[in-house]
């Protein structure tokens, strides 16, 4: 389903951040040099936008602008600091009815605990602080953790899931140590594509760390593409030729049915998927079945329909294996039965238990193709 942003009638220009009076205490470290993780393109209109810039007057302006959000875009650093913050200004201060402000437009700072696990330290309340005295400010400033232990760390912050970011700075003691941390947690040399529609974008997240592919990523310690495109997830070629120029991609995860037609899966699919499989023959793609959401156990035309697209979608993966594709996998929508239950928002996208749902059938097959 769609998701109504703000049209964006012109470009916002960067702001220069106006600082607080205790910023002595502070040193403010800017994200670009430290490790942006999950990013596809270098060649993005903003440093934390999800595409290519050159595909502006290639896709529906819809597209183009949900494409803006920063979902699943992150920062990655070690330090020793004893109280960890962070500034940034968003694209739009958007704001929806049905998506809590912390995962539309908030940060989620992680700790790595031990060698793999990762613990959920704060979240970004996104109050715009000088929004009296400047309406056009959208800068959101916070602290996540006070009182460290000064020992260094591994952190991680993820950024807003539905709206964008023109600028990240993390916040940190003004003598404390910071660099961009071990290239081995969420390690550079793993890399998933994650391509589909406002679920995988992160809708309804109430937190930016709940969203699918970051939970992905930190139980695969990969990195993971977001190219969740809420509303405009319809399996565009377009795409799929610059998902091919993303370089040492070791796994494709298509989700798409949920925004496409069924004579969209029926259409769409075999030549969406040939683009992928074509340029890379040994790169493992996985094909996601929709899920049949709660209200279809009540409405008779959706109890038929759903499951109408998801066998177009099927036939086409059929007939790929038949003609000899042979690193393609299919997860049937079956084994997204738990998202019936209390998974959802609205009937369709997901809370943080659906989102959980989700990960539990994504992360064991991922992990058995991959190895893991």
């Amino acid at each position: 389903m769609k998701r109504i942003l703000p049209i964006l009638l012109v470009l916002v220009a960067f702001a220069t951040p106006v600082f607080a009076e205790d910023d002595t205490n502070w040193r403010y470290v800017d994200a670009q040099d430290l490790r942006i993780i999950n990013k596809g393109w270098d060649n993005t209109l903003r440093h934390y936008t999800r595409i290519p810039a050159y595909l502006q007057d290639s896709v529906r302006p819809d597209l183009w602008e949900r494409s803006q959000c920063s979902s699943g875009i992150g920062v990655r650093f070690a330090t020793n600091s004893k109280n960890i913050g962070v500034r940034y200004e968003l694209l739009w201060n958007t704001h929806l009815i049905h998506m809590a402000d912390t995962g539309l437009k908030g940060t989620d700072l992680y700790i790595l605990e031990g060698d793999s696990v990762w613990r959920h330290v704060n979240t970004t309340r996104p109050y715009i602080k000088d929004k009296d005295t400047n309406p056009n400010s959208h800068w959101v400033e916070s602290t996540y953790v006070s009182g460290l232990d000064g020992e260094m760390h591994e952190f991680m912050i993820y950024f807003p899931l539905y709206d964008g970011v023109n600028q990240l700075f993390v916040k940190v003691d003004s003598t404390a140590e910071i660099n961009a941390g071990n290239p081995r947690v969420i390690d550079r040399d793993r890399r998933i594509v994650a391509y589909g529609t406002s679920i995988l974008q992160g809708g309804c997240a109430s937190r930016t760390g709940m969203c699918s592919t970051n939970i992905i990523s930190r139980e695969l310690n990969s990195e993971v593409v977001n190219i969740g495109i809420s509303g405009e997830g319809k399996m565009d070629f377009c795409m799929a030729r610059a998902m091919n120029k993303i370089a040492d991609v070791d796994l494709f995860l298509i989700d798409p049915v949920p925004n496409c037609t069924e004579m969209m899966c029926d259409t769409l699919t075999y030549d969406f998927i040939k683009i992928l499989a074509d340029a890379h023959p040994n790169t493992p793609i996985v094909m996601i079945e929709g899920p049949i959401y709660p209200y279809a156990r009540y409405e008779n035309f959706f109890s038929a329909y759903l499951p109408r697209k998801n066998a177009a979608f099927r036939r086409n993966y059929d007939r790929l294996v038949a003609e000899g594709y042979k690193n393609i996998y299919y997860i049937e929508s079956t084994g997204l039965d738990g998202i019936e239950d209390d998974g959802t928002v609205d009937g369709i996208h997901l809370t943080d238990l659906g989102f959980r749902h989700y990960a539990d059938l994504i992360v064991p097959r991922l992990k058995q193709i991959l190895g893991w």
